[in-house]
């Protein structure tokens, strides 16, 4: 443990930040030898002043090179000797299993190089953004990483190490009613900052594929009420946004309701069984397909029950729109 924090605490910085509307305090880290630090979005959001500290006390000013909200990632650059820069390695996300060591390294309340240890707890976890396209539309990030690694405010855009010391992914939010931990954080998997960070860099802005569609797991309930085969899987469509690839090719919404156990259900729509060919089960595989095997302008195969009647759909993903402000 001693060796992993000697690894890697030179690699993490204190990321302080002033806004109009106040300051805040984050966590961020040394992604290459040019300068650029990762964080998370909602840690640099409407910031005039970006300022880095090292693990040996160097300040610097940070540009913000570029953000994406809907995967709570951010790059900032900074204009320091090559060796105060050593960047981290990175995990296989994908072969992170529940149960294995996990370390939090970064700066919860302000104290900085704080390293916090305990386990995987969970995997396949959605987190929500900010971004709303309706009243009834969230987006959410796939396959998050779920731990009890103590994580508190100003750890967010720190880092989730294995006992190799390499990245797992970057701690964002956490589970609390006292906005403290109280042993559910979440983390960023690295697969997913491998994927935006280099797009931040280079374009300052990440292109995230996008179907247009609110949706839900399909229960047994949902099953017998839409009189499809006991046992059938697949996610409901529910709602479709307007003027998305989705309408545009003709997938349908749940206008029907029922009371099923008490509570107003809405049902009737396309049920996706598939993409691609690839099954899916739940609305999370659904974006996760999305995000790991896709880009925007590609056309993708929808294997859709539409009145209990099999069918595929050809949909071109989009470009998931974003909010004035975010």
């Amino acid at each position: 443990m001693e060796q992993v924090y000697t690894t890697v605490s030179p690699s993490v910085v204190n990321v302080q930040v002033l806004s109009y509307q106040g300051t805040a305090l984050g966590s961020g880290f040394v992604w290459d030898a040019q300068g650029h630090i990762i964080t998370n979005h909602h840690v640099v959001s409407g910031a005039r002043k970006i300022t880095v500290t090292f693990s040996d006390g160097t300040i610097a000013d940070a540009k913000l090179v570029g953000s994406d909200p809907n995967s709570d990632l951010a790059v900032l650059q900074v204009d320091v000797p090559s060796g105060k820069l050593q960047p981290v390695q990175l995990a296989d996300s994908s072969q992170v299993r529940v149960g294995q060591l996990a370390i939090a390294i970064g700066n919860p309340f302000g104290l900085q190089g704080t390293m916090t240890v305990g386990i995987i707890s969970g995997l396949n976890r959605e987190l929500p953004v900010g971004s709303q396209f309706s009243q009834n539309t969230t987006y959410t990030i796939p396959d998050i990483i779920q731990t009890d690694a103590s994580i508190n405010p100003g750890n967010s855009g720190g880092v989730l190490v294995d006992a190799q010391g390499r990245v797992i992914g970057v701690t964002s939010a956490i589970e609390s009613p006292v906005n403290a931990n109280a042993g559910i954080g979440f983390v960023i998997p690295s697969a997913i900052v491998q994927k935006v960070a280099p797009a931040l860099i280079q374009y300052g802005h990440y292109d995230h594929p996008w179907l247009g569609i609110n949706g839900t797991m399909l229960t047994p309930d949902l099953v017998q009420v839409m009189k499809l085969q006991p046992g059938q899987n697949g996610v409901l469509v529910v709602d479709v946004t307007p003027n998305s690839p989705a309408q545009k090719a003709g997938l349908h919404g749940s206008t029907h309701y029922s009371n099923l156990n008490g509570q107003s259900m809405r049902f009737g729509g396309d049920v996706i069984v598939a993409v691609d060919d690839q099954r899916v089960y739940s609305f999370g595989d659904l974006l996760a397909y999305f995000f790991n095997n896709t880009q925007a302008g590609q056309t993708v195969k929808l294997t859709v029950l539409r009145q209990g009647q099999q069918c595929t759909i050809d949909v071109t993903l989009g470009v998931l729109p974003t909010l004035p402000g975010q």
